[in-house]
């Protein structure tokens, strides 16, 4: 999959300027600007408000622009300026905000999924400030995100997302290796028994990747994804409009892609393990059907309640290997339940963690990053609900409540003791357009996790110092 171009030139290019303001500052900067310009922008009720923009006018036409921020923080401010300013070069002026967050935010909401649709017009293009490397990184790293989700999945079978992963281990010089056929059926069972039903065999893949600074003690951060290119819900068959998004299915994997890749570009002092398994949930005379059971690799056999639960049968075996290597990090990253998005909606990501410490930097560097997320607890009292009479445990819950808990305590169950182990049940689509949030897949907590695992390094070179 061939990256999509980021809309930033060069810093010595010709271009207009973006006036950034906040409405303490509304006044002074009024005072300071042209009279005739101070009063269009008066009359026209500029305020400064979030997401307030006017262009102001000059002698040759449009001179500039001014934005305002009111009172938010993040990139999300600046995710309406690419669709709203005309086409041509601009400059942010300085003032109270972050290069980083300017840049992000101006490329994000920049974004179209280009698979089949050429651009209507040429668009506006911002240089990019000196030291924004790291918010242009986390942008490439979302565009990924964003056109994987957003392939259909005609396009995108599990083998294609493979070779996305394979792509992706190369790039990053990672060593890579990806299992198919008979030896993915003995080390995955569970991956294997949800792509039985499918004409696309299953396939996982697997790299490591090691950065420039880090040792053989260096910090082992590893992240399991869900990979699943589509999901019929197998026999227990979604009803029509339940698949109408369901080529997301995969957005675990996706996410997964994303935060190893902004990890790796920016060249953290860490060792990363990824796998994610790619398979396709189908109906066919070989799918898995209610009340098999099934072998993990853990060794645990599970029930089939539903097959349409089949993402925590993807991730099973994955956490399994992971978690047996002694991580210092495990995440997974899933489109899990429909539960989560009942108890938290669209656009908070739920946070199972059996690690408080981990758990409070984590929620603590999606407030930072503006890339919020919500806690939901492992409550042991549900576990007895995954019981099953003829084999060690169900994949689903005997009771129609806590759908996302249970789940979450059903993956727990593949955790090896003594990891600390974060799961993120994510939707990873946009329902509709917002600023910097357009319409369809999106990378929801990469920025978060991104920035929980740079925090925790710094505190670790800090104690040492």
């Amino acid at each position: 999959m061939n990256d999509q171009k980021l809309p930033l030139v060069a810093a010595d290019t010709a271009a207009l300027p973006i006036h950034i303001l906040r409405p303490a500052g509304l006044s002074g900067w009024l005072a300071s600007i042209d009279p005739a310009q101070a009063a269009f922008v008066t009359g026209a009720g500029f305020a400064a408000a979030a997401q307030e923009l006017v262009l102001l006018p000059g002698a040759a036409g449009v001179a500039g622009a001014v934005l305002g921020l009111g009172t938010s923080v993040g990139p999300n401010g600046f995710g309406g300026l690419a669709d709203r300013l005309p086409s041509g070069a601009w400059q942010m002026m300085p003032g109270e905000y972050s290069d980083g967050d300017a840049v992000l935010g101006f490329c994000l909401g920049a974004y179209r999924y280009r698979g089949f649709k050429a651009a209507k017009k040429p668009g506006a293009q911002l240089v990019a400030p000196a030291g924004t490397e790291a918010a242009q990184s986390q942008a490439r790293a979302i565009y990924m995100v964003r056109d994987l989700i957003n392939t259909p999945a005609n396009l995108l079978g599990p083998s294609e997302l493979g070779d996305a992963a394979v792509a992706l281990a190369r790039r990053h010089g990672a060593v890579w290796s990806r299992l198919e056929g008979e030896k993915l059926t003995a080390g995955y069972p569970t991956v294997a028994a949800v792509g039985a039903g499918s004409d696309r065999p299953p396939v996982v893949v697997a790299f490591r990747w090691r950065g420039s600074r880090a040792g053989d003690s260096a910090p082992l951060i590893s992240l399991c994804g869900k990979g699943v290119i589509f999901d019929s819900g197998g026999y227990d068959l979604k009803p029509s409009s339940g698949m109408l998004r369901m080529k997301k299915d995969m957005g675990g994997a996706a996410t997964v892609l994303g935060i190893a890749r902004a990890m790796m570009e920016a060249d953290l002092p860490i060792r990363l393990a990824v796998r994610i398994g790619c398979v396709e949930n189908s109906v066919s005379g070989h799918a898995m059907r209610p009340l098999d059971v099934i072998r993990t690799r853990r060794g645990l056999s599970v029930e089939i309640g539903n097959t349409d639960a089949e993402g925590r049968l993807v991730l099973c075996d994955l956490l399994a290997e992971a978690s047996d290597e002694a991580p210092d990090l495990l995440i997974d990253c899933a489109t899990l339940t429909g539960a989560a998005r009942v108890a938290l909606g669209p656009e908070l990501p739920a946070l199972f963690c059996n690690d408080e410490a981990w758990a409070e930097t984590l929620l603590r560097a999606g407030t930072a990053t503006s890339d919020p997320m919500w806690r939901l607890p492992l409550w042991d009292g549900y576990d007895s609900w995954l019981d099953s009479p003829i084999a060690d445990l169900n994949n689903v819950s005997s009771k129609p409540m806590a759908g996302a808990v249970t789940a979450a305590l059903y993956l727990r169950r593949f955790v090896a003791p003594g990891t600390a182990w974060a799961h993120f049940d994510l939707y990873a689509w946009n329902d509709a357009t917002r600023p910097g949030r357009p319409e369809g897949g999106e990378a929801m907590a990469l920025r978060a996790i991104c920035a929980a695992v740079q925090a925790r390094l710094e505190e670790t070179a800090a104690a040492a110092s």
